[in-house]
């Protein structure tokens, strides 16, 4: 997580020139609205180039869920939004949409129940079984094979949450989770290279660290794959920019709160406090981004639920060995973005899937209130019409804006 600067340090740092027009003022903490309770199922990272998953669990409070303020109830039984509700807040085609595709999942470390987990959660929803004997579901490690890491009970929660994130959105889509030896960003990086290399034109990251002099390096050797949609949690800290949320290659995807309206959507959506968002300081500005208070890399460039106050249902045993739990934090909306991708069909060969939205902006909900922090320009952390920071061109409506 990057830390505060003052504006004098902010100045005599080397980022300084590539933060430009944007300097951070305040940096935000994560959403506990409503008395919501959460811990982050991985620890922040502590060294350079080592990453934290990005899985707030909610301990305690209300959430809201459909129509309805809910405590959390036991772990029989599920609280957060389940799958209708995602889809109806995102007019997903996800009945009829997704066959064929392939979701990829990149987490560090082994979820040995993995498999039985997704399976009782597609089971509560009466959705299709999606199993290694089916052909639906496939787990393997960085290199490919069945050589997995050691296991590792927070990354698990992470898995379980990406899992049925994919899961709700696309339903008929297949899964690969590919597990990282450790949370470098090199075995992670590794662990992308082997999505793409079986086969995935999705692929989902929710993990990020602070930025370094070696991003560059890692976008040319981990995320450069045209043709190939990578989606990224934004983080989870408010204000600031984390990798590899910042590379160019990639969807920046960041988070909001969630609530039912009495509205022709039917949903309402404003900007979740703990969404990273900010100014890159190391990568370049992609051709297809126009906003001016960044001269690098902006982030973020789409979003979707993430707030765990509005949080999603969630099944995992390994974790925490709970059962039904709800989860927030961009966790959750980078793998729904992914499965996004996935109903909107296969990019082109050579194609740029994070420039999508930014050529259908009118496919998108503009998310115009809330904000993630204090700073200037003030549309690089606070909620806005047209572009901002924290929910970048704004969440799905339908699939249209991830079409090439």
């Amino acid at each position: 997580m990057r830390r505060n600067l003052s504006p004098t340090a902010v100045a005599a740092s080397l980022a300084a020139a590539a933060l430009a027009l944007a300097t951070p003022l305040a940096q935000a903490a994560p959403s506990s609205s409503r008395g919501v309770t959460t811990v982050r199922s991985c620890a922040l990272p502590t060294h350079k180039d080592v990453m934290a998953c990005k899985a707030l669990k909610v301990t305690g409070g209300t959430v809201r869920s459909a129509n309805a303020e809910r405590s959390l109830t036991a772990a029989a039984a599920p609280s957060g939004y389940g799958p209708a509700s995602l889809q109806s807040a995102y007019k997903l085609p996800s009945a009829t949409a997704g066959s064929g595709q392939t979701v990829a999942i990149v987490d560090a470390y082994d979820d040995p129940k993995a498999e039985s987990d997704l399976a009782a959660y597609r089971s509560q929803y009466g959705l299709s079984a999606c199993t290694t004997a089916n052909g639906c579901f496939k787990k393997v490690g960085q290199s490919g094979t069945s050589k997995l890491p050691r296991a590792n009970s927070g990354w698990a929660e992470e898995i379980s949450l990406d899992l049925d994130m994919v899961s709700a959105a696309c339903p008929n889509c297949k899964i690969l989770l590919v597990e990282a030896s450790t949370a470098s960003m090199t075995n992670l990086g590794t662990a992308v290279n082997t999505a793409v290399s079986l086969g995935a034109k999705y692929v989902s990251n929710s993990y990020g660290g602070g930025e370094s002099s070696s991003d560059t390096s890692y976008d040319s050797t981990y995320f450069n794959h045209p043709g190939v949609a990578i989606t990224v949690s934004s983080g989870d800290g408010g204000y600031g920019v984390e990798y590899p949320a910042a590379s160019r290659y990639v969807t920046a995807v960041g988070g909001t709160s969630l609530s039912s309206a009495s509205n022709s959507r039917g949903w309402s959506e404003s900007v979740w406090s703990g969404a990273g968002s900010g100014c890159s300081g190391y990568d370049a500005k992609p051709s297809w981004q126009k906003d001016s208070g960044c001269a690098k890399r902006t982030v973020a460039d789409v979003s979707a639920v993430a707030d765990p106050a509005t949080g999603v249902a969630v099944y995992d045993t390994y974790g925490s060995g709970t059962g039904w739990m709800v989860f927030g934090g961009t966790s959750a909306s980078s793998p729904l973005i992914a499965a996004v991708y996935a109903l909107a069909g296969a990019p082109s060969s050579g194609s740029t899937p994070s420039s999508f939205p930014y050529a259908h902006t009118s496919s998108l909900n503009d998310v115009t209130s809330g904000s993630n922090g204090s700073c200037s320009p003030s549309y690089l952390c606070s909620g806005g019409t047209g572009y901002d920071g924290p929910s970048g061109l704004g969440t799905p409506n339908g699939v249209a804006a991830f079409t090439g």
